[in-house]
């Protein structure tokens, strides 16, 4: 256990805070295999090129991500007052959220299980 008070143990652990501007969306209805296909595509980019290829990307996870990019810029603008134009994506990555059951009737009475899959996509900004 830590030692202190309170308010010291709160300022050391704030201290050892993240500050890079981010954005999280948890419980997306997308497995992780399909998130990490664009996620990977945009790693290491600056953020108008990673516009780019998500808004034009076909693939369901794209249109997820480009929203939570756009909030990541929007997050380091109006908290960090960073410009967009200094801004790449240093991190993004998708996590596995809990996984949704459900029974799908087959032939002889026999029941099938489908697993619908979600994940937590995180996407984490730095300047240049």
């Amino acid at each position: 256990m830590a030692k202190g008070h309170r308010s010291q143990i709160k300022r050391a652990r704030n201290e050892q805070k993240d500050t890079r501007p981010s954005a999280t969306l948890s419980y997306a209805r997308v497995s992780v295999q399909k998130a990490c296909f664009v996620l990977d595509a945009i790693r290491g980019k600056d953020v108008a090129t990673a516009l780019g290829i998500v808004t034009y990307n076909p693939r369901y996870a794209s249109s997820l991500i480009k929203k939570l990019l756009e909030s990541a810029v929007a997050n380091a603008e109006n908290n960090n007052g960073m410009k967009a134009g200094n801004l790449y994506v240093e991190e993004c990555y998708a996590n596995q959220a809990p996984t949704m059951k459900r029974i799908k009737p087959r032939a002889q009475g026999r029941a099938y299980r489908i697993l619908k899959r979600t994940s937590h996509i995180t996407v984490v900004l730095n300047e240049k």
